[in-house]
């Protein structure tokens, strides 16, 4: 139906403009002007108009959202927290308080496990069978200076723990490598036994370093403790029990275990007591101190 509305529009509108340009050509109109071709046309293209909006379909609705103008929202940028740095989450993870320190070269940390340092020796100060040693103290005050009530980081070599469930590691706080340090200042010797000998290199280098500087114990102990009764030369002077003969190789087990041998000029020697009930013996020779599982005290000349 609309399309036939519009062919009348068209006819019209044709119409229209023929009979204002020559209006007799419309004979049948009677006394044809413009103005009455243009009422009768005009009219017939109103009614066409009308027909044409009247009758024409609706658009499917479909198509009508179709039409609707996309309207394109964009999200507005959000800014996403960045990551933590995975070494740093790991590394805070593996920090641990020190709430204790022992001596020199023994750490308590928060839970009460005890950790000793590899690759080290201190000078004794906690050993009730053995007066303080030389040095000792200064090296506890200098341990304690650098890890008391800080977190460190602990770092495993081969051993997990002593015989004493001591945990043995090398101890870091930031980038001072603690045992290290206490080496270097000559607060402790180079003491490394296999299988943990990761470090055992740098730690021997630093004590022949400060012992050349005269750092720390290697200048503020003399080579031969003085007793008591000062003595003019080195001799052995018998402390619990006499050595057999000529035998006056010292051979002392420490606090934590360790078997170490004292000859004649090592600056503990004299104040080293032996006590064979508890396993230490008299030795004729090094040699013999080394089989039996013994070694040399690290301050002997």
């Amino acid at each position: 139906m609309a399309n036939l509305f519009f062919i009348l529009l068209l006819v019209s509108f044709a119409s229209l403009v023929a009979g204002l340009v020559k209006p007799s050509l419309f004979t049948r109109i009677k006394l044809p002007t413009r103005k009455l071709v243009g009422l009768v046309f005009g009219g017939i293209m109103f009614v066409s108009l009308i027909g044409i909006g009247a009758t024409a379909p609706s658009k499917p609705e479909t198509e009508l959202k179709n039409e609707q103008p996309q309207t394109t929202v964009t999200a507005a940028p959000t800014t996403k927290a960045a990551p933590l740095n995975q070494q740093d989450t790991n590394e805070q993870a593996d920090l641990f308080l020190v709430t204790r320190v022992i001596d020199g070269d023994t750490i308590e940390i928060e839970g009460g496990q005890r950790i000793r340092y590899i690759g080290i020796d201190t000078p004794e100060t906690v050993d009730p069978r053995k007066p303080v040693q030389c040095f000792g103290v200064e090296a506890s005050n200098k341990n304690k200076e650098l890890v008391l009530n800080k977190k460190v980081r602990l770092e495993k070599d081969v051993s997990e723990a002593d015989k004493y469930g001591r945990l043995l590691r090398y101890v870091y706080i930031g980038n001072t490598f603690v045992n290290l340090e206490l080496v270097q200042q000559g607060y402790a010797y180079a003491s490394s036994y296999p299988p943990d000998i990761k470090y055992q290199n740098q730690f021997t280098s630093a004590q022949s370093e400060a012992r050349e500087q005269n750092k720390g114990l290697w200048g503020g102990c003399p080579v031969v403790t003085q007793t008591t009764t000062p003595i003019a030369t080195p001799t052995f002077t018998p402390q619990q029990t006499q050595p057999p003969s000529s035998c006056d190789i010292k051979g002392n087990i420490a606090s934590d275990g360790e078997k170490i041998y004292h000859v004649i000029g090592c600056a503990s020697y004299n104040v080293t007591k032996i006590d064979e009930a508890r396993g230490e013996q008299w030795f004729c020779t090094e040699q013999e101190a080394v089989t039996a599982g013994w070694r040399k005290a690290y301050n002997c000349p």
